[in-house]
């Protein structure tokens, strides 16, 4: 699998559990680093704030966003991302259970790389989560971190 963490963005706390339970059921051994909202997910990406001394150039091989988030939305932690040259690549999987229309279509908009909605059943999690891992940190290829700016 790929080296790096994942970053979960999740404010329920019930949802990072059935998470972690779930990658690690499913063998994900990368670290999962969880951040409970949207300005605490900022900090840590651009090592400010509580993150003071993170070194923004460690980016994840992926981030799990959620959309309804205390503080800043999932769509602007997104829209911040994208607009930043050092994180603009990072693939980013909204997970959330939105059904709505205009969620996707915003999520997609603002450059998200994948929208999975949050089975209710524990079982279709965990295959969820399955692929979500077997896709990012196995099968896709990301872009070089050398010679280029995230």
């Amino acid at each position: 699998m790929k080296q790096g963490n994942i970053l979960l963005v999740e404010d329920n706390p019930d949802d990072v559990k059935l998470t972690e339970r779930a990658f690690k059921k499913c063998g994900i051994i990368n670290p999962l680093m969880v951040v409970t909202d949207g300005a605490a997910a900022l900090d840590y990406l651009f090592g400010t704030g509580a993150h003071t001394g993170r070194d923004p150039a460690d980016i994840p091989a992926v981030m799990l966003l959620d959309l309804k988030l205390p503080k800043i939305s999932g769509l602007e932690v997104l829209r911040r991302l994208r607009a930043d040259t050092r994180t603009r690549r990072l693939p980013v999987v909204i997970l959330t259970s939105s059904k709505e229309d205009q969620d996707i279509i915003a999520s997609y908009d603002l450059g998200a790389n994948s929208y999975v909605r949050k089975p209710v059943d524990y079982d279709q999690f965990l295959d969820a989560v399955h692929q979500l891992g077997l896709y990012w940190l196995l099968l896709n290829e990301s872009p070089p971190r050398t010679g280029s700016p995230q």
